[in-house]
């Protein structure tokens, strides 16, 4: 592994290991010195590649941020109808809510901070109208809203739920709001 200012996947090293970090321990327990750590940098590097925690945690987040958008628009660009995009919104729910709770926790974290903080109210909000965009292609504004939200919703509850609903109850209520689209 290049070490110094030779390697150049130290920056994302960082990143994902406060991402990583967050998902286990939570945004309340990052420091320097934890992240470095788990990313295997040195120390001083933290500060060379971010002015502080807080550009730290908001690159993370952005970087976040950008992984949902992208696995939004791969689901949805492919599909070709109206019908393909209920089933791809329908795949996106499951795929969020079966697969690792590392995305979730991120999310929810995120959240937290929008709550408390305006720059990352603003992120959430891009984040949200990315989104939409995407669902707008298949589905009128209206209705892209309501689907956004669908599907946070849809997949907290499928994660968190010990014995969570069907793909059957999930496309059925994809097609309830699409109803009119």
């Amino acid at each position: 592994m290049a070490t110094g200012h030779t390697d150049p996947q130290r920056r994302e090293r960082i990143l994902t290991a406060t991402l990583d970090h967050i998902a286990e321990e939570g945004v309340a327990s990052v420091s320097h010195r934890k992240i470095a750590a788990r990313a295997g940098v040195p120390l001083g590097s933290m500060t060379y590649h971010f002015k502080g925690i807080d550009e730290l945690l908001h690159e993370a987040f952005t970087r976040f941020a950008e992984h949902v958008a992208a696995l939004f628009e791969r689901r949805l660009n492919a599909a070709e109808s109206a019908e393909e995009a209920r089933e791809a919104v329908t795949d996106l729910i499951h795929e969020l809510s079966d697969g690792p709770q590392h995305d979730l926790i991120v999310t929810h974290e995120l959240y937290t901070l929008a709550a408390r903080h305006p720059e990352y109210r603003e992120l959430t909000r891009k984040w949200m109208i990315r989104s939409r965009q995407v669902l707008e292609r298949h589905f009128d504004a209206e209705t892209a809203r309501q689907l956004d939200a669908l599907i946070e919703g849809l997949a907290l509850h499928r994660a968190l739920d010990t014995a969570p609903h069907d793909r059957q109850l999930t496309s059925e209520a994809v097609k309830r709001i699409t109803r009119t689209a």
